[in-house]
Formats: C-alpha cells, sequence, structure tokens
C-alpha cells in the first residue's frame, strides 16, 4: 500500500532533490516544488565539502562561559546584528542549553548517521548519471599553528575518534610538503585521506540532480507552496501561488522557510538562520589543492569548479538584514594570513542562510499521522548529509524500515 503514492517534495536544494530521485527509484509519482531554481539557496553557497567527520556540533561545553568573549573578539569569526538579540534571545538561551558534554555526546552521535558515510551516499545517489561528474574524492586536513594548538582541541578529536575518524597528522615540512600553499606560521595538518570529497560546483551538481528527476519521469514545478490541505486529517493537497496540487503525501525540506508550514500541522520549530557567508577567488595562483578547515580561523578553502571558495564566517542576524562588511573583511584577512602567497583575478562574495534547530540536530520524519514528512534542519551539514537524509524520508514513505536508529531526529521532540 506504501508504494507508488503521488509524493509532493518542497524545496529543491540538496535534501529535496535527493529525497525526490530516491522517492522516484522507489517507484512513486514525485513532483518537486520550489519557488526558485534547484540548488540555488544554502545547497549552492557553502564550503562544498563532503565532510563526514563534521559530526559535532558548534554548542560544545563551555560554549556558555567563551561565547561573550568570542562575540567582543574582532578576529574571531561569529557575528551578531545586536538589533536582532531580542528576538534571537528565546532560541539563542534553548541554543546554549546544549552546551554540555552529555548533550554534545548525543548529538555527535545523532549526525554521524546522516554524516559518517557521505562519500559513499552521493556517489550511490549520482552512480550511472551525468551528475556523478561533480563528486570527488579527496583528502580533508584540518590546519592548526602547531601540535599544541591541535591538542588544546583534544576535546573535539577524542568524540572523533570515538566514532571512527582517524587523522594522520602531518607536521613542519611534512605538512608544507603535503600542502605547499600553507602560510609558515602553519605546521600541523589533522589530514583525512579517505572516506570525504567535495563537490566541484554545489548549484550546477542540484540542478543536474533536478534535471535527472525530469528524465525519470518526476515533474518540476516553479511556484510558492502557501498551505497544505489537511482537511481530512491527513494532507490530501498543497495549495501555492500557482494551484492546488493534490497529494498522498508530501515532503518539508525548504531548510530555515520551513517554520511557517511546520506550524500549519501544530509544530513550533525553534529554528534561527545561521548567516553563512563565502568568497569565491576567481582563477587562483598557489591556493590549496585539496580542502582544508584553517583551525584558527574557522573557514573552509574548497578548489572548485568557479576558483577557491573560503566559506565559515557565522553570523546571526534573522533573514531580513543585507550582508555586513565586517564578516567578510575578517574572511579576506583570514585568508590572506593562511595563504599568503595567493592571487585571483578577481572575488565573488555569498551571503545565504542555514537552517539551525535549537538542538543542533536536523528534522526527519513524519509530523504525527498528517502524512507531512520534515526534512530539514542541517545547519552546517545540509550538503554534507543531503543524499543520506532523503534515502531514509524515501524509505519512510514507502515502508522500508531502517537499521537505524531515527528517534534523535523526529519532529515530534519540538511539538
Amino acid at each position: 500500500m506504501s508504494m507508488g503514492q503521488n509524493v509532493i517534495v518542497i524545496g529543491a536544494g540538496i535534501v529535496g532533490v535527493s529525497t525526490a530521485i530516491w522517492l522516484k527509484r522507489a517507484g512513486h509519482q514525485v513532483t518537486l516544488i520550489d519557488k526558485g531554481e534547484p540548488g540555488q539557496g544554502a545547497s549552492f553557497g557553502n564550503a562544498c565539502v563532503l565532510a563526514a567527520c563534521s559530526m559535532l556540533p558548534v554548542t560544545g561545553p563551555g560554549l556558555i562561559m567563551k561565547g561573550p568573549k568570542l562575540l567582543m573578539d574582532p578576529n574571531f569569526p561569529l557575528f551578531l546584528r545586536w538589533p536582532y538579540l531580542p528576538k534571537l534571545a528565546p532560541w539563542l538561551v534553548r541554543y546554549l542549553s546544549h552546551a554540555n558534554d552529555s548533550d554534545t555526546r548525543r548529538i555527535s552521535k545523532g549526525l554521524t548517521t546522516i554524516v559518517g558515510d557521505s562519500l559513499e551516499q552521493h556517489q550511490t545517489l549520482t552512480a550511472g548519471t551525468d551528475a556523478a561528474k561533480w563528486v570527488q574524492p579527496s583528502p580533508y586536513s584540518f590546519a592548526y599553528a602547531n601540535r599544541e594548538a591541535f591538542e588544546a582541541d583534544s576535546y573535539i578529536w577524542d568524540l572523533r575518534k570515538e566514532h571512527g575518524f582517524m587523522p594522520e597528522l602531518l607536521e613542519g615540512e611534512d605538512a608544507h610538503a603535503f600542502e605547499p600553499a600553507l602560510a609558515p606560521s602553519i605546521n600541523l595538518l589533522a589530514t583525512f585521506k579517505n572516506d570525504h570529497g567535495f563537490i566541484h560546483d554545489p548549484g550546477a551538481y542540484v540542478t543536474d540532480l533536478a534535471n535527472l528527476l525530469v528524465e525519470m519521469g518526476g515533474k518540476l514545478v516553479k511556484a510558492d507552496v502557501r498551505d497544505f490541505d489537511l482537511s481530512g486529517g491527513t494532507i490530501c493537497a498543497v495549495e501555492t501561488d500557482q494551484g492546488r496540487f493534490e497529494c498522498d503525501k508530501a515532503v518539508l525540506a525548504t531548510g530555515v522557510w520551513s517554520k511557517p508550514l511546520m506550524q500549519k500541522v501544530g509544530i513550533n520549530v525553534p529554528l534561527e538562520t545561521e548567516r553563512g557567508y563565502h568568497l569565491v577567488y576567481k582563477n587562483p595562483e598557489n591556493g590549496p589543492k585539496s580542502p582544508i578547515m584553517v583551525a584558527a580561523g574557522k573557514f573552509v578553502a574548497t578548489p572548485m569548479a568557479q576558483g577557491l571558495r573560503c566559506a565559515g564566517i557565522v553570523e546571526f542576524g534573522g533573514l531580513e538584514a543585507e550582508a555586513s562588511k565586517a564578516p567578510l573583511a575578517l574572511m579576506r584577512k583570514k585568508v590572506k594570513e593562511s595563504f599568503p602567497n595567493l592571487i585571483a583575478e578577481s572575488e565573488e562574495e555569498w551571503l545565504g542562510h542555514r537552517p539551525a534547530p535549537s538542538d543542533s540536530l536536523p528534522l526527519i520524519g513524519e509530523v504525527g499521522s498528517s502524512g507531512v514528512y520534515a526534512a530539514f534542519g542541517h545547519h552546517h551539514i545540509g550538503l554534507t548529509g543531503g543524499p543520506k537524509t532523503g534515502r531514509i524520508v524515501a524509505d519512510m514513505i514507502s515502508g522500508t524500515l531502517s537499521n537505524n536508529d531515527l528517534s534523535p531526529y523526529a519532529p515530534q521532540r519540538f511539538g
């Protein structure tokens, strides 16, 4: 009875297109709806990395004590638009309540399920398709000034090791031989040489996946979803600015914009936007050969199709405010410090919105018995975990049992 259903997927980012493809492969009728073009939101602007080891939440132990100091530090990549603080405060209190060891371990376990086999999930999603050309296995390194700086992050690295992520440490000449673009001040790399990778062009990648869905017989519709018809107790249609679309099930994968539609099924998600910035250095020279997270600057530098993309600045300030100058200025400073010989023909700036639930775990699963499935809230790991999330949701709708514990992602935890 679960097969051959009419399913609408709302949101054409990496999570939405992955869900739609897996649903179509399972034999369902699928319509993918987005108010914009596929892959032009947070799925476009990111660090491009398939970071299987990125299973640590920002809310680690000690953040409550360190947070105010970090906000006041002009050299730390955390920014707040202060007029937004009164609106942010209720979410922020809940967010910081998880800044302890037990919650960090619980959240890390949940995130590992979503991202731990990321490269394999992207390869499986794209095998035998044109989209496979964008998926590139590669090393992924974390750059530190020295061993002392690396050991200062021992809590993070111990947790990664507990979940099976063991880096190779390269120091001094070995680090610079592996990555000649590094500044002399960087003398240690913690490098994962297997099971990681990156996407050459995330926007084009998601576009190709949406085109694949259409080739498979799915539908792609440009429309703004306004409401669900739940008049019979479960969803029977979605209402858009382009008319009504009948369905048996619906999947909500619209990132930070998911909150208003979740309220229509009775859940007020504590969800905020993390304003993410990136710079793309066009036609660069003397940049890194593979993705690198620079620990001191909390940014990732990735050599992708458009150039060298540097991403990672965090700002809280809501959906409406224009881009700030200070985050991008700090990004340029940190890039120059880390890769002093980098030159480029030009630069491209970008600001987007990452969906940040108060407990750092995505919402995945059916909302009660409404027939509406949540698939959003991936914070920093949307590109990394999109295909795994899509596969989980498609299996849920198809009635396929999962070997994973999916309870950490249940939308009802906020209901």
